[in-house]
């Protein structure tokens, strides 16, 4: 009997540790949240345990026992706890980074020499604590004006602490690093903002823990990693990857791919040569416009891909609008209201619990498929497009601004509607919904104003009255 106990106890024991570990390893080294994951997937915990029982149920009848001990309750209960210390720890160390030391604030500048560099050399620039700019020129040379802070509750102190504290140029095999050094990054009574001009034609790292980050007119590649801050880009024709794990980012101008990730806050990308992808989770609205090399945005509820953007995008706070958009667009998403206006190419939306409408200012030349679910789809269309449509509502109704295409409902209430409009061999049109209402509509036409009957002219003056020569006496 001890020896049956003994085994599964064992295969419990050993789920729960190597379950647990592996969560662990996900969260410092793949980036799982564990406050999300917990607050989303805790229901994933009861069927694990269940799954384990269900497992040493099967091991108890072939070899006896499998009913649960007093130490796997203790098991269970203490990796909860060290889990729960895990979030509670990161929980109040992201609390303490925004809350005030308190004191006096003492600048001081600092003196940082030149050095040359080769133009396409690489560069790197740390920080622990304080804003970055970073301006491209054509000189080959590392310029740095950098100015530390200190805030202690009287200066004799913020001299002792900043006695120390510089910005080095050092050479680490081909590329270059600015860093400051001389304290402990983690001090959070210190920081120091530095500007750095570099060569514009060299690569450019830039990680910081803690501060503003802004870069402009750079020729070559650009990567940011901002731990706690907002991040600018500007005016840079290569490549741009930006990681946020709390800020904003923007870029702007931009001649190559630009990619976002992480999680934080608003996301903004203008006129961007390449292609733009924003993959994570950001709780501000994520803006995109004129993108010609097309856009993926990527979330937790949202996979939007658009092959090219002449116009504008936004996502955020329940609605996302996607407004003259020349390619394909495809769209998985929930809980969103979508917008789509004049789209250029293939169509594939599908939806859960939001509205969705599509509309199209010219003829559809590319099929369109439109999914939701609990919600309902608006489609308008011109009046003189050609195309062949099946629409599908379960439990509600389909209306229709098309004369000779009108719906059937069967007794158990669910609508379907069929058929072509217009004389030539146009796209097919797929439209499904349920619990929401299909509209078919079509578009307004401008009827231009009558033209402005002419000005009368002015009346011709009468001419001169004519005088006779006078006659000789």
């Amino acid at each position: 009997m001890a020896g049956t106990q003994s085994r599964s106890g064992g295969l419990f024991t050993g789920l729960v540790l190597i379950s647990v570990g592996v969560i662990l390893l996900l969260h410092y080294y793949a980036h799982l949240d564990l406050r999300t994951f917990f607050g989303n997937w805790w229901p994933l915990l009861i069927i694990f345990w269940g799954v384990i029982k269900l497992a040493e149920r099967t091991v108890g009848r072939r070899f006896g026992g499998g009913a649960l001990t007093g130490g796997e309750l203790v098991l269970v209960f203490a990796m909860l706890a060290l889990m729960g210390s895990v979030v509670a720890w990161e929980t109040g160390h992201d609390y303490l980074e925004g809350v005030d030391v308190g004191g006096n604030n003492f600048s001081y500048d600092l003196d940082v020499a030149p050095k040359t560099v080769p133009q396409n050399a690489h560069i790197l620039i740390r920080n622990g604590r304080g804003d970055i700019t970073v301006r491209g020129t054509e000189d080959a040379q590392i310029r740095v004006t950098a100015k530390k802070n200190v805030k202690t509750w009287s200066e004799t102190e913020a001299d002792r602490v900043a006695k120390d504290a510089r910005v080095e140029i050092t050479q680490n095999g081909d590329g270059y690093e600015v860093q400051p050094a001389g304290y402990d990054l983690k001090d959070r009574r210190v920081s120091i903002d530095v500007e750095v001009s570099i060569p514009n034609k060299s690569a450019l790292t830039v990680r910081t823990d803690k501060g503003d980050v802004n870069v402009s007119d750079q020729l070559a590649d650009v990567s940011v990693t901002a731990q706690n801050g907002d991040v600018e880009v500007r005016n840079a024709a290569g490549d741009v990857s930006i990681e946020l794990h709390k800020g904003s980012a923007k870029a702007s101008d931009i001649k190559g791919d630009v990619k976002v990730s992480g999680k934080g806050g608003e996301i903004e990308v203008n006129s961007a040569s390449g292609s733009v992808t924003v993959d994570g989770d950001f709780y501000g609205p994520v803006r995109a416009d004129k993108i010609a090399k097309g856009l993926r945005i990527v979330s937790a509820r949202t996979d939007l891909t658009v092959s090219a953007l002449s116009g504008h995008m936004e996502v955020g706070s329940g609605n996302l609008d996607l407004i003259d958009a020349p390619g394909n667009v495809a769209l998985r998403t929930r809980d969103n209201e979508v917008n789509v206006e004049n789209p250029g190419g293939k169509v594939d939306i599908a939806n859960r619990n939001a509205q969705t409408s599509v509309r199209f200012t010219v003829a559809p030349k590319e099929d369109v498929q439109i999914t939701n679910s609990s919600s309902a789809i608006s489609l308008t269309l011109p009046g003189s497009s050609s195309f062949e449509i099946v629409a599908d509502c379960r439990n509600c109704d389909i209306d229709s601004e098309f004369g000779n295409l009108q719906p059937t409902k069967t007794e158990a209430g669910d609508s379907h509607l069929t058929g072509k409009n217009g004389s030539g061999k146009g796209p097919k049109i797929t439209l499904k919904t349920s619990y929401g209402n299909i509209d078919l509509r079509k578009s307004a036409i401008s009827i231009p104003a009558p033209p402005r009957a002419p000005a009368p002219a002015a009346p011709t003056p009468p001419p001169p009255p004519v005088i006779p020569p006078p006659t000789e006496q």
